[in-house]
């Protein structure tokens, strides 16, 4: 990688709030999430900012085949904005830590998640 280059890792809020039957996609997430941590110390340097995203219950293929409706309306009704997120939500983030503007932060995990309650 060059230097002053990204990294941008996608993780889950599943890293801090394991539900039933998830443990090993959660602790995959966690994982993720220190080794983005270790990664930015390392690596910062060389002006590469390392940082990963955490979305919240969000409107992919994953979720429509594994989330009954109900679950769907449940995660609902536990997130302030009072809707699931979708992927465009969790690409701005993205495009954001991406861009120029992302420049001063680095080894942080940004929850994109509409301020779910777990």
């Amino acid at each position: 990688m060059n230097d002053g280059g990204r990294i941008i890792n996608i993780s889950s809020v599943a890293a801090r709030a394991v539900a039933p039957g998830f443990g090993f996609y959660s602790a995959t997430k966690a994982g993720l999430d220190a080794l983005t941590r270790a990664w930015a110390q390392d690596l910062g340097k060389r002006g590469i900012t390392v940082n990963s995203v955490s979305p919240g219950t969000t409107l992919t293929e994953m979720l429509e085949a594994g989330l009954p409706e109900e679950a769907k309306q449940a995660y609902v009704q536990k997130t302030a904005l009072g809707r699931l997120g979708e992927p465009d939500d969790i690409a701005a983030v993205v495009a954001f830590l991406a861009g120029n503007d992302g420049r001063w932060m680095n080894g942080k995990v940004l929850e994109a998640d509409g301020r779910l309650a777990v």
